[in-house]
């Protein structure tokens, strides 16, 4: 039965996607990106929120919700499937996301990525790639928008964790806007390049913003420490709740 949920939640959710990515390069290019945004994160993502409830039997809590700020800030993400892409600008609503370069290039898809509003970044660029996300995430913070980053670069496996990548250190010494450290699970039920859907319950947890005035290194440590700390609480309830999920964490 998962696979057949799994299955018809796909379709649905792929094709929202792809009709939304159609209509934002198409009559999205006469229309403002602010109501870009509110398609995509008060409906199309809502409709794929319920459908992944309704259909699959996986739904989502949201922790912390009182360190969602009222002024621009900087999300960092623990990335382990595409549901934090999917589901984080549903509820930081005024936000964009800082993304891979590569993925500009997937037809309409990509495209309509950019047309939102969101902030590619060449991973082998160097230090001009740097220049180049700053100055772009600095636009974005200055209309009023959020930015959500990722600060491994790529997805990881519940219990595993990535060489956090330098660029949010860079972000958090040269802006002035907070730093909120988000946890999550997602990886037990939204494996990584795999289509099936697992029931249970999807956590994102947003913790206090980051101290201002720490150094880069001690900034990294600490920003790896609270996400990293509160993902293994997180991986220790979901096995809790959902003892047949052990496998994932060996």
């Amino acid at each position: 039965m998962i696979y057949i949920r799994s299955l018809v939640f796909n379709i649905i959710c792929y094709g929202i996607i792809l009709a939304g990515s159609i209509l934002t390069c198409t009559v999205g290019l006469l229309l403002p990106r602010l109501i870009i945004r509110a398609f995509w994160g008060r409906y199309a993502l809502v409709l794929i929120r319920a459908s992944l409830k309704h259909i699959c039997g996986l739904e989502i809590e949201l922790r912390g919700r009182e360190n969602i700020q009222n002024t621009p800030a900087l999300y960092a993400c623990k990335h382990q499937s595409a549901a934090e892409t999917y589901f984080l600008a549903s509820y930081v609503l005024y936000s964009t996301f800082v993304f891979k370069k590569e993925l500009s290039h997937i037809p309409f898809f990509g495209w309509a990525f950019r047309r939102y509003g969101s902030v590619p970044v060449d991973r082998g660029g160097g230090s001009r790639a740097m220049k180049n996300m700053l100055e772009n995430v600095k636009k974005v913070l200055h209309t009023g928008l959020s930015v959500i980053i990722f600060p491994e670069g790529t997805r990881t496996q519940p219990g595993k964790s990535a060489p956090y990548k330098a660029g949010i250190a860079f972000l958090y010494q040269n802006t002035d806007c907070p730093v909120v450290p988000v946890a999550t699970n997602t990886g037990f039920f939204w494996k990584k390049n795999s289509f099936l859907r697992h029931p249970g319950k999807i956590i994102f947890e947003f913790m206090p913003p980051m101290p201002r005035g720490l150094d880069k290194k001690a900034f990294m440590a600490e920003l790896k420490n609270r996400i990293e700390t509160k993902c293994n609480e997180l991986n220790r309830e979901t096995i809790k709740n959902y003892p047949g999920l052990t496998e994932m964490l060996k």
